[in-house]
């Protein structure tokens, strides 16, 4: 590892990395950023670049920055350097590493990925120090550019989600007197064209730093290659620095009609721009004004930041012959808007689940269930704000008959009616299939562990964000508290999950964080071990976050079941260096 430096013990500071307290890290972070957001809207800039200059320098940042690259989804993908940081004393020493002085970016590695329609998406992969480095000066940028971004932009941001998206496409478009026009637009090779100067000039942050992320060049094919333009699609800040490409397109957009058109027929055309990422849509009152004043502007204002809108993919719809987004379909039917999942996501989930059982014929019938469940649960969740029940319905129907299939592959001797009696069980009032599993309420006797049906999904509205809503700032806390407990309240979770969520009051049970409706990689912890004999019964399961419980394993943390009028944790060290009642 360049520059390694070891970081040194202080009575002050954990001496690795299991010792860690990360709810003083994150309190630290989290406080630092409130108080950014705080100086950015004030205009205050000198109090942000001294902000976010001690908060990229502190030790709680880099330690943050660090668990960041090696929790998420790619922390087994390693960079040029063919470095993965996987083991407790590889993190804890990654931590001093994260310096500026003489840090030198390492080229992108290319690596390509097969997109829907059967071309290749280039992706540029990071060394695990430059992620980690994107990652640290992440934490202070977002502060900022969360203060600047536009209000109905919801891609990547804290707090926003595509259901935020469609609930105000469904403003912009369900009433009798709303648009009728939509711009369905598509921007051309959005990460691999933006250009260097714009971003240089407009992104608030170490110049030196980010020039190095830009222009730090791609190994493909064994050949190192200059990066003039673009940003690496496997970064972590590459996100961020997209919605601030895009930052303005929306008031923007309103300022020029307001301009030309003037204040009264602004409101009379009908113009909304909603967008996630680098996807978004225009509405319009009739296709000549999209067609002659919003589409010129927007080429206009892409093409400023090295963009082009592609021609074969961006079109001008009417509300009455539909258009898709972000994985549903929105269309009128006799003047009432029905917003449904498109038939290309449907196909790629059902192909999803048809691959999962065709791969699963040997395996025990309840592995195959909780292999499934997890990926229906998922996407009935993704839907269920949606007018879906007849297409859960279908693809219920088609699940059941790949069932069938594999039973029958499984014993080419039994006839479908047996099949039926030796799979589908009674579950309550009606059959399912289902297999076996230990009574979670500690029961001596197995039950039935069916397989999720989507049907059984209730269709619940989204409850969606305030447009202004800015998760960093202070006087936006306790909405985003309300918020949270409102969207986590209607998640689909299984019964035992959600009743521990509301037992811990949505937080981790070491940490004492926020538990996130989004974070599907969650940990049952169990406090008697099963191996000892510890049952599945939610007496003996606390929720921990992935990190947290590799920290109770590693330092022999016995997590103790709070009372429940206090609902205090108690944290206690199985350890012959310590007494009984000495806690962490």
């Amino acid at each position: 590892m360049e520059n390694n430096r070891k970081v040194a013990a202080s009575p002050d500071k954990p001496t690795n990395w299991h010792a860690i307290d990360w709810k003083l890290v994150t309190e630290f972070v989290g406080k630092t950023q409130l108080r950014i957001a705080q100086a950015e809207t004030e205009k205050d800039f000198r109090r942000v670049a001294r902000l976010t200059r001690s908060l990229t320098r502190s030790w709680q940042a880099k330690a943050l920055a660090v668990r960041k690259v090696t929790t998420n989804k790619g922390k087994q993908t390693s960079g040029v350097d063919c470095a993965l940081w996987d083991t407790p004393t590889r993190k804890w020493d990654a931590i001093g590493c994260l310096n500026p002085r003489g840090y030198k970016a390492r080229p992108l590695k290319r690596v390509y990925i097969p997109k829907p329609d059967g071309k290749e998406r280039p992706l540029g992969i990071p060394t695990m120090r430059d992620r980690a480095m994107q990652a640290l000066y992440l934490l202070a940028l977002e502060p900022t550019v969360e203060c600047a971004s536009d209000p109905n932009s919801y891609g990547f941001r804290k707090g926003r989600s595509t259901h935020d998206a469609r609930s105000q496409l469904f403003v912009s478009l369900s009433m009798k007197a709303s648009a009728r026009w939509v711009l369905d637009a598509d921007i051309k090779g959005f990460f691999d064209n933006i250009n260097h100067d714009w971003l240089l000039n407009h992104v608030h942050m170490d110049k030196e730093m980010l020039r190095k992320w830009l222009k730090s060049g791609v190994v493909d094919a064994g050949q190192l290659q200059r990066t003039d333009e673009g940003t690496p699609q496997g970064g972590i800040i590459s996100p961020t620095l997209a919605n601030i490409t895009l930052n303005g397109l929306e008031q923007g957009l309103d300022n020029f009609l307001r301009k030309t058109l003037g204040t009264k027929l602004t409101k009379q055309a009908k113009v909304n721009a909603i967008r996630y990422a680098d996807d978004f849509v225009v509405t319009g009152a009739s296709k000549e004004l999209l067609e002659t004043v919003v589409r010129p502007w927007i080429v206009e204002f892409l093409r400023e930041r090295g963009l082009t809108l592609s021609a074969e993919k961006t079109r001008i719809l009417h509300i009455d012959e539909g258009f898709d987004f972000l994985g549903w379909n929105f269309r009128k039917y006799k003047g009432k808007l029905l917003i449904k999942p498109n038939q290309k996501n449907v196909k790629a989930f059902y192909d999803k689940v048809r691959g999962i059982i065709a791969t699963s014929v040997s395996v025990p019938t309840e592995t195959l269930i909780k292999r499934l469940n997890p990926v229906l649960k998922g996407w009935a969740m993704y839907h269920r704000g949606t007018v879906a029940k007849d297409i859960f319905s279908k693809v219920d129907h088609l699940i059941y008959w790949r069932l069938k299939r594999w039973g029958l592959r499984r014993h080419p001797r039994k006839t479908a009616g047996w099949i039926y009696r030796h799979y589908w069980k009674q579950c309550g009032s009606r059959k399912q299939f289902a297999g076996l599993q230990d009574d979670p309420f500690g029961g001596s006797e197995r039950i039935p562990l069916p397989l999720y049906l989507l049907t059984d999904t209730k269709i619940v509205r989204h409850i969606k964000v305030r447009g202004d809503y800015n998760p960093y700032h202070p006087d936006w806390i306790a909405y985003g508290e309300k918020l949270r407990v409102q969207r986590m309240g209607d998640t689909i979770w299984s019964g035992q999950r959600a009743s521990l969520w509301f037992s811990q009051n949505g937080r981790c049970a070491l940490c004492q964080q926020e538990i996130d409706i989004a974070d599907e990689n969650m940990d049952d912890h169990h406090i008697v071990y099963r191996q000892l004999g510890g049952s599945d019964a939610l007496s003996n399961r606390m929720l921990l976050h992935p990190f947290c419980h590799w920290r109770v394993h590693a330092l022999g943390l016995k997590v103790i079941k709070p009372v429940p009028s206090t609902g205090d944790l108690n944290l206690k060290k199985r350890s012959k260096g310590m007494q009984p009642d000495d806690t962490v």
